[in-house]
């Protein structure tokens, strides 16, 4: 995820606040937070529609997209701008007092994080 080359962040719902900031969390075997990136947009499309604006920015196929949707009409595409890896990862139990798994959980402003974050 924390490549440039990956545009876009797939998700079947998304989060009910807004978020400018998410924060990336690697699962097993890591299970560390490896760093974040910001919210450019968010598409809300019938799945034919998202595939067609975003497989050209892709690492996927287009039967791993709908097999992802295969029960949603719609699905949402995070677009990924300022992506930062962070030097050192961090745990997230003792950085952000969360324990996984989830599939996102609102951060508030602290001295760890100077924005509005969600892991992802």
């Amino acid at each position: 995820m924390l490549t440039k080359y990956k545009r876009f962040e797939f998700r079947k719902s998304i989060f009910k606040k807004e978020v400018k900031t998410i924060v990336v969390y690697a699962s097993s075997p890591l299970q560390q937070v490896i760093g974040e990136f910001e919210v450019e947009r968010i598409l809300h499309l019938e799945l034919d529609e998202l595939w067609d604006i975003t497989h050209k920015e892709l690492a996927i196929s287009e039967n791993f997209f709908y097999k992802y949707f295969e029960d949603k009409k719609r699905g949402y595409a995070i677009e990924i701008k300022n992506v930062k890896k962070y030097e050192e990862p961090q745990n997230l139990k003792e950085t952000y007092n969360l324990f996984p798994p989830q599939s996102f959980a609102y951060l508030v402003q602290n001295s760890h994080c100077n924005k509005s974050h969600s892991p992802i």
